[in-house]
């Protein structure tokens, strides 16, 4: 499935990528067809009562995926955020348990939560990468492991300048894919698409373009990150106000 994975990323169409955070929403995903489906660290994050950044155990991480796992056959990739531990070997021993479910891929972000969100320098990141790479071995080639700069997301002063700079020192690394959340202005993007050698994958924004703009512009990936979680969320309260004020479940049925 593996191969399958890599080549969505070698296509003119990008992926649109479903980023799901249970059994249900992973379960409407492929009943909707999506080629691929992603786990929300965020969404999960607030499903479990914790903030974004790791504050759940991986092993809560790893029972959610082991469930969706056990009920979609579509290629699931895993947001793993800075890989729930700083020691190379740990994130490498992470990533083979989620192997052994049957996940096709990762993300792994340049960025650390110590009460506030910070980037973290680019070739003391690299390395990092490399060490987990290695660690992996063999299996590293079993795994799509798609890199989160945070360059736009932490609003950098320079944002385009460092993640270009950032594109070649992570595929160098060995990272497979290149995602840039927060990201939205199409020559921004055009830039970034025409000078790095990975797949680019960019996250849903309100001013980000249209689908079909993204392709003309080489993008290869497009994901939803917390923000369909968020909208249903929203769509329960609008649910619950309707309930309370009409005295009645009618809505519910409509």
């Amino acid at each position: 499935m593996i191969q399958q994975f890599e080549t969505l990323h070698q296509q003119e169409s990008p992926i649109l990528l479903c980023n799901v955070w249970d059994v249900p929403s992973a379960k409407l995903a492929e009943k909707l067809h999506f080629k691929a489906i992603g786990t929300s660290s965020g969404a999960i994050a607030e499903m479990l009562g914790y903030r974004d950044g790791e504050e759940m155990d991986f092993a809560e991480l790893l029972h959610i995926v082991k469930r969706i796992k056990a009920n979609v056959q579509t290629p699931l990739t895993v947001d793993l955020e800075a890989g729930y531990s700083r020691e190379p070997r740990q994130i490498a021993e992470h990533v083979r348990q989620l192997l052994e479910l049957g996940v096709v891929g990762i993300n792994l972000e340049d960025s650390l939560v110590d009460q506030e969100r910070y980037l973290l320098e680019a070739e003391a990141f690299a390395n990092h990468l490399e060490a987990v790479i290695q660690e992996l071995g063999d299996q590293a080639k079993d795994i799509f492991i798609n890199v989160r700069t945070d360059t736009f997301l932490l609003g950098q002063p320079k944002p385009l300048e460092e993640t270009l700079a950032r594109a070649k020192i992570y595929h160098r690394a060995g990272a497979n894919g290149l995602f840039v959340p927060c990201i939205e202005q199409q020559a921004d993007i055009q830039r970034i698409v025409e000078e790095s050698k990975l797949p680019i994958n960019v996250m849903c924004m309100p001013a980000l373009p249209s689908f079909s703009i993204l392709e003309a512009l080489g993008v290869k990936r497009i994901s939803m990150g917390n923000f369909l979680h968020k909208f249903t969320l929203k769509q329960m309260e609008s649910s619950l106000k309707l309930i309370v004020k009409s005295s009645e479940f009618k809505s519910l049925f409509q």
